[in-house]
């Protein structure tokens, strides 16, 4: 292990030439960051690169003007060490980053990071891991920017023994890769490849996205500008297989080099700034992302085209409209079948996902003429109904709909009330069916009738 701190020259010696100026201190800012590169795994296959990840990414954050805690090959005990003096830190810092090279994994919905001594034999072992969500938790206590960085999307050979040992039902809750972390605010995500894929090790001194990594994070450009650069590189590198994962959630412009933010008293009064247009987005995408459907996806595009989230909003409105061409003409399934009709019994379960909270959710069904309707019970605000038709096959697309109860059960923390909508793939037969959630997290439903 190696745990390091330097002093950054450059930014000093700028320092010194705005106080000649007059100009007071170029930058007042804290930097700290935590890079760890774990490749020397007892328990299985031996990674090349992280260690030579970890030193040059290290060395280049210094010159940008971090104080850097460096460690490499990290048993359970150290990681831990460095992660409290990483959190420690992050309470006095402007900015706050935190790089990782090396294997993780996802289980139930949750990332965590791999020591160089863990064995894995049942879930239980996940403890003796570091959580991301612990990593991102404590980013946030840093003041103006925070950004996680995980070059850790390899195939891990242990997530199949993890699966092996919890068998056929509780082994589908392992996923490939890594789970998708929607940015806080103030923050930056960045993983080597997109949620539940996994990222080439590559044959130089870094992987192909360190490589891209350390090409841009010197680069005097907007920080958000820096992250797309390094994710096209990427993409281009691999021949248009690997694409990072970026979420970015943050309002203003950041430069960790480039032009010097100096606060200097005006000689004469400014016009007021202009107002931001994209300072509502973020708002407006979450709710969007919740209701689900084209019109409110379209109505975010008029209103932010400009903004962080509109290519998203044209994804998921092509996605959409896709979907749609393929689906069974409208007099195809204008009637159901009523092999189908009855009173059914349904059960909606979402095991925990990321900070939300899993849950199990009854809801009472009637199928007349093939035409399927079923509500939750309850008379709060947590309201659920699920509509479609079942044709003779029992193959079907369901829409539901419905508004949130208690935050704690909700992805993104919505507010009791929250509107929202998702599509469930379903398949019955005569007494029996089942389904799966599409949208947002894992959810399975299952229909048994009366």
């Amino acid at each position: 292990m190696r745990a390091l701190s330097g002093l950054h020259l450059p930014g000093f010696s700028l320092a010194l030439l705005a106080c000649w100026l007059g100009l007071g201190p170029a930058s007042a800012e804290t930097r700290v960051a935590l890079v760890i590169g774990n490749g020397a795994y007892a328990s299985t296959a031996r990674l090349p690169n992280p260690s030579h990840d970890a030193e040059d990414v290290a060395a280049s954050l210094r010159r940008s003007g971090f104080e850097v805690i460096q460690g490499v090959d990290l048993r359970q005990a150290d990681m831990q060490d460095l992660t409290i003096r990483f959190a420690r830190a992050a309470s006095r810092a402007d900015v706050a980053l935190f790089y990782y090279s090396g294997h993780a994994m996802q289980y139930n919905g949750v990332n965590y990071l791999m020591p160089v001594d863990a064995s894995l034999t049942d879930e239980a072992d996940l403890k003796r891991f570091v959580r991301v969500d612990d990593i991102v938790n404590d980013l946030q206590q840093a003041k103006n920017l925070r950004i996680l960085v995980l070059d850790s999307c390899r195939d891990n050979p242990l997530a199949e023994t993890l699966k092996r040992s919890a068998g056929t039902t509780r082994a589908a809750s392992i996923g490939r890769g890594l789970s998708k972390v929607e940015a806080p605010r103030g923050t930056i995500v960045s993983f080597s490849t997109q949620s539940g894929q996994v990222a080439a090790d590559g044959v130089g001194r870094n992987s192909p996205y360190t490589t891209a990594f350390l090409k841009h994070i010197e680069e005097p450009q907007e920080i958000g500008d820096v992250f797309r650069d390094i994710s096209s590189d990427v993409y281009d590198a691999s021949g248009k297989t690997q694409l990072p994962e970026l979420s970015l959630s943050i309002i203003g412009k950041f430069y960790l080099n480039g032009p010097v933010a100096v606060t200097v008293a005006p000689a004469a009064p400014q016009a007021a700034p202009r107002p931001d247009p994209c300072a509502a987005a973020e708002a407006h995408w979450k709710a969007a992302d919740g209701i689900g459907t084209v019109s409110v996806f379209e109505d975010h595009l008029a209103r932010f085209s400009s903004c962080s989230f509109a290519g998203l909003a044209k994804a998921r409105i092509d996605s959409l409209k896709q979907k749609v061409a393929v689906a069974p003409s409208g007099n195809a399934r204008t009637t159901g079948s009523n092999d189908f009709d009855g009173h059914w019994d349904v059960t909606l379960n979402c095991p925990p996902t990321g900070k939300a909270q899993g849950f199990t959710r009854p809801l009472v069904a009637t199928v007349a003429n093939g035409v399927f309707h079923a509500e939750a019970q309850g008379k709060d605000v947590n309201r659920l109904e699920i509509d479609g038709q079942i044709p003779a096959d029992g193959k079907t697309t369901l829409s539901a709909r419905g508004t949130t109860g208690a935050s704690a059960y909700t992805l993104n923390n919505l507010a009791p009330g929250s509107p929202y909508a998702f599509t469930v793939d379903a398949q019955f037969d005569r007494t029996r069916g089942s389904g799966k959630r599409n949208e947002a997290r894992p959810c399975n439903l299952v229909f048994v009738k009366r």
